[in-house]
């Protein structure tokens, strides 16, 4: 299969199906306080429950069933800042699947060590002087390897996008008014824009980023992929993107109605109010969306029924300690 096929629709259904009994059917959970302070009525999806603690374990799972095993012998090459490259070495293990890592070396030591449990080979890139794809392309050509991006692969994509079609399952297509969904690379903004072509809904669906990782907010503007600053950091690792994947970035081009930004002050109070509203523990990437809908800015939401995606949980213990204690230096008040 040619990954960067463009998917559609029923790619998205197909996958769907194929991920039945294999991922975890994560809950929707709301609450009085949510909607009272956003205006609207908000029901967060709780990827954080998932099977490696993301969303991304739906997409590696839709692509490495699939693989030639004959035509790619020496196994898969992922790419990741942590949540994709658990979920990819965790399926290969499961498969029996030889997987490589290639990581940043400045990404959250839990996913890394995480990576390297399941039996996967790490190599660390500087993200400042190299670039994640040309790594992996250069190990690739060593051997008989498939390369398995997080976000520029056909399956990858149709895979997340199973994420909505869930929601839409639990409260009805005709419910949701809109989808507030975290994006680094764009693959699960991308699967939601065609799960709601899919099942035939009107919702609209937003991406959500940090303020100095707004590589799709910009990108959107101009009508090309924009850069980040390699100098820009954020708490947001696992949106902490170059710039938006070119297959993810061709969807929501014209599938995204716009983006939502929070800071990552932002990022730290939404963490809290997770916690301390539902109990569940959320990294900081997951909770952007749920942050711009806090933040006040985003009163278009008000009287709609939104879905926000919580996606994923992989949070190093000891910043999550500080932050839901307060300890926090520029914690929102």
């Amino acid at each position: 299969m040619d990954q960067m096929r463009r998917p559609t629709p029923d790619d998205v259904i197909a996958a769907a199906a194929r991920l039945k009994g294999i991922v975890v059917k994560t809950p929707l959970v709301r609450s009085d306080e949510l909607d009272r302070l956003t205006g609207a009525k908000v029901f967060v999806k709780l990827e954080n429950l998932q099977h490696t603690g993301a969303f991304k374990y739906r997409g590696a799972y839709n692509t490495l069933s699939q693989l030639d095993r004959v035509e790619f012998s020496d196994g898969v090459i992922a790419y990741s800042t942590g949540n994709h490259g658990h979920a990819v070495s965790a399926i290969g293990k499961l498969l029996g699947i030889p997987v490589t890592v290639v990581v940043p070396s400045d990404a959250p030591a839990n996913k890394i060590e995480k990576a390297r449990l399941n039996g996967a080979r790490i190599v660390l890139f500087d993200r400042t002087t190299e670039v994640r794809e040309e790594v992996a392309a250069r190990l690739a050509s060593q051997g008989r390897y498939a390369v398995v991006p997080p976000g520029d692969h056909v399956d990858v994509i149709a895979g997340q996008g199973s994420v909505a079609l869930e929601a839409f399952d639990d409260l009805g297509a005709e419910v949701i008014d809109a989808f507030v969904v975290s994006a680094g690379g764009g693959s699960l903004a991308a699967g939601t824009c065609l799960a709601t072509q899919a099942v035939g809904s009107n919702a609209s669906v937003w991406a959500a980023e940090p303020d100095a990782f707004d590589d799709t907010r910009k990108s959107l503007l101009s009508g090309v992929r924009e850069k980040n600053s390699l100098a820009a950091t954020s708490i947001c690792d696992a949106l902490m993107t170059l710039m938006p994947a070119e297959l993810p970035f061709s969807i929501n081009q014209t599938g995204l109605a716009g983006v939502l930004t929070a800071t990552d002050a932002e990022v730290r109070a939404a963490m809290r109010f997770a916690f301390e509203n539902f109990r569940v523990v959320l990294e900081p990437a997951a909770v952007v969306g749920l942050a711009a809908l806090l933040s006040g800015r985003e009163s278009r939401f008000v009287g709609k029924t939104v879905v926000v995606f919580a996606t994923g949980g992989n949070v190093d213990a000891a910043l999550y300690a500080d932050v839901i204690s307060g300890r926090d230096f520029d914690a929102v008040v």
